[in-house]
């Protein structure tokens, strides 16, 4: 059978309301009381897939909802907004650097909000020590990978969400066999929905294997 090829870039569009919380309901209170007051300096790190991208990108259209200038991006800095958002700061170049210790000092002076994600905890980042010590400043936090019980439960939502049951040995097999990130695993859900749908039969464990990803 042809193994249909994953696109994961096409995955959900991130938003606050599909970020599975796990143990981050502090960060997400945060995050919200901080669109809601219009100020705060963030830094949130964690293993990939752990949900740092997915809460920088959700932030965007949740301040644009409130009538705020906002803008992500990767390791570059943007004009100023209200918001911004910068993702991979371990990869900033020096001049990139200089320009997000100047963002943060405004930020921090003038008010909005800056939210900057990295691979690793402040002091343990290749960077200007004037800027490791600022991204310190603020509020830190490293966000906590799921479970399996809780990614389990977050297959079996989406799955629900959709408008299917999804049998537990999918889920297991997937969880047991499949990447470990959630955003891999909600896109291999996907393709398996498209499948079922496409065949007219129920998720089962062939026909997930038939949309897995070929491993590296």
């Amino acid at each position: 059978m042809s193994q249909l090829l994953l696109d994961l870039s096409l995955a959900r569009v991130p938003s606050l309301e599909n970020f599975v919380v796990g143990r981050n309901a502090e960060l997400l209170y945060q995050l919200r009381a901080a669109l809601e007051s219009g100020e705060g300096l963030f830094y949130l790190w964690g293993e990939p897939g752990s949900g740092c991208s997915h809460l920088l990108q959700a932030m965007v259209p949740a301040a644009q909802q409130r009538g705020l200038a906002a803008e992500y991006t990767v390791a570059s800095v943007p004009d100023a907004a209200a918001l911004v958002a910068v993702d991979e700061v371990q990869r900033c170049d020096a001049h990139t650097q200089i320009a997000l210790f100047n963002l943060y000092n405004h930020m921090r002076e003038q008010g909005g909000v800056l939210l900057v994600a990295g691979n690793a905890a402040p002091a343990q980042l290749a960077l200007r020590d004037d800027l490791r010590t600022r991204l310190g400043w603020g509020l830190v936090y490293q966000l906590h990978s799921l479970s399996d019980p809780e990614k389990a439960h977050a297959l079996h939502q989406y799955a629900h969400s959709k408008g299917y049951a999804l049998p537990h040995e999918v889920v297991q097999y997937l969880l047991t066999h499949g990447r470990r990130d959630l955003p891999s695993l909600l896109a291999t859900l996907d393709a398996l929905d498209q499948r079922s749908l496409s065949l007219h039969r129920a998720p089962s464990i062939p026909l997930l294997k038939q949309v897995m990803p070929v491993p590296h």
